[in-house]
């Protein structure tokens, strides 16, 4: 068997045997290790997307990798009919790392951004006293909060949305960064705004300045939570531990995952006052998995790491000079716009040259992995444990693609 051959029958198989909700690049991966990748064939490549941010602190990371060992010898699974003892702590730690009291752990981020609306809209009924069953959450068009019924309900992407209806009522879509339009859609029933911070999968787009503050303010003072979706944004990846920070903002409610996981398992978690999650019942929302020994034992580790502010700084300064380096690549004919902050970026490639998806393969043929997006867009978010020199390497690869 021929060296193509065993990559070729890996993806015809996945054809063959799996629904095709995703458009992966023609590569088969076998093995990583911190920033990179190695196939099937023995071939290595630069992961300049890191899980969409879920591989905030690299492959195989040493204290993650360890911390999940320890667990597995121990207890991985409780279901929350019982409690077991890495549970407090991980509540806890979380709870201090977002300045906040309670915590609402599940699993992946799409269960996360369901959390965050019953949660506000039961907030709404029981608190602020809106009519039942008339609770409206306001939202920014060019949205990606995940796939569930709901939550494509209020997307404008219709290829995330087309044939999954009759879609859930209770939202207002507002252009993203108008702060005029949300305060007009703000009324007595509005019981959150649910925004992120920055919007990744539209293509990195970093709102005006001063828009998060606004919304903060505007919130406030018409008794409307603020939930930030910072899924992607959030823990290290724009060199804060969460992008609203970069305006000195703290939301009412934090909606987390991705990166809390580690890239080892699935964590996610809905974070708030006691005003706010206190609300809650027993038996009124649940998850068999959410805030199981494994993921509770990762999840700690990463706050510990994020804690130290390493992280976040490496995001600042590799980001800096990735931003730098791109800027120079703006105009020509070869890259129309730069996006971002810290390690992260949307890059807008010129038509001329071709779409994001072949950029993409064409960087693929070069030993580097990243991914496109409406278009002609393709995302560079590699892992914050990056070095200097391999992100230059992989920077390098792109300008000679664009060559």
């Amino acid at each position: 068997m021929t060296s193509a051959t065993s990559t070729e029958r890996s993806i015809a198989a996945a054809e063959q045997h799996s629904a095709h909700n995703y458009h992966p690049l023609p590569v088969v991966v076998a093995t990583a290790d911190g920033a990179w990748m190695t196939d099937v064939e023995g071939r290595r490549y630069l992961d300049m997307l890191a899980g969409y941010s879920a591989l905030n602190f690299g492959h195989g990371n040493r204290r993650l990798i360890d911390a999940a060992k320890a667990q597995l010898e121990r207890v991985t699974l409780t279901s929350r009919a019982f409690h077991h003892d890495r549970f407090a702590e991980f509540c806890t730690e979380l709870a201090a790392l977002c300045g906040k009291e309670m915590v609402l752990p599940m699993n992946t981020g799409a269960e996360a951004v369901e959390t965050a609306v019953k949660t506000a809209r039961k907030w709404g009924y029981r608190v602020k006293g809106v009519p039942d069953g008339r609770a409206k959450i306001v939202v920014a068009d060019n949205n990606f909060h995940g796939r569930t019924t709901t939550i494509v309900s209020f997307s404008t992407d219709e290829e995330a949305r087309a044939d999954f209806g009759p879609y859930t009522p209770g939202f207002e879509i507002v252009p993203y960064g108008d702060l005029a339009a949300l305060e007009a859609a703000v009324d007595d029933d509005t019981v959150a705004v649910l925004l992120e911070p920055i919007q990744g999968e539209a293509g990195v787009l970093v709102p005006p300045p001063g828009y998060l503050a606004g919304v903060r303010e505007l919130t406030r003072s018409r008794n409307v939570l603020f939930i930030a979706d910072e899924i992607q944004s959030g823990l290290g990846r724009t060199g804060r531990t969460f992008a609203c920070e970069h305006e000195d903002v703290v939301p009412d409610m934090y909606v987390l995952g991705k990166a809390l996981g580690g890239g080892v398992v699935p964590v996610s978690a809905v974070v708030a006052s006691h005003e706010i999650l206190g609300v809650y019942r027993p038996g009124e929302h649940g998850s068999t998995f959410g805030g199981n020994p494994l993921a509770c034992a990762v999840a700690l580790e990463v706050i510990a790491m994020l804690r130290t502010g390493e992280y976040q700084q490496r995001a600042t300064e590799l980001g800096d000079h990735l931003h730098r380096e791109l800027g120079l690549l703006v105009g020509g004919g070869k890259v129309d716009a730069v996006r971002g902050r810290g390690l992260w970026a949307g890059v807008d490639i010129s038509p001329a040259l071709g779409t994001g998806r072949e950029i993409s393969e064409k960087l693929m043929a070069r030993g580097v992995l990243v991914k496109d997006t409406h278009g002609s867009t393709i995302r560079i978010a590699p892992p914050l444990v990056i070095s200097k020199e391999d992100l230059d390497w992989g920077l390098e690869q792109l300008r000679e693609v664009l060559a």
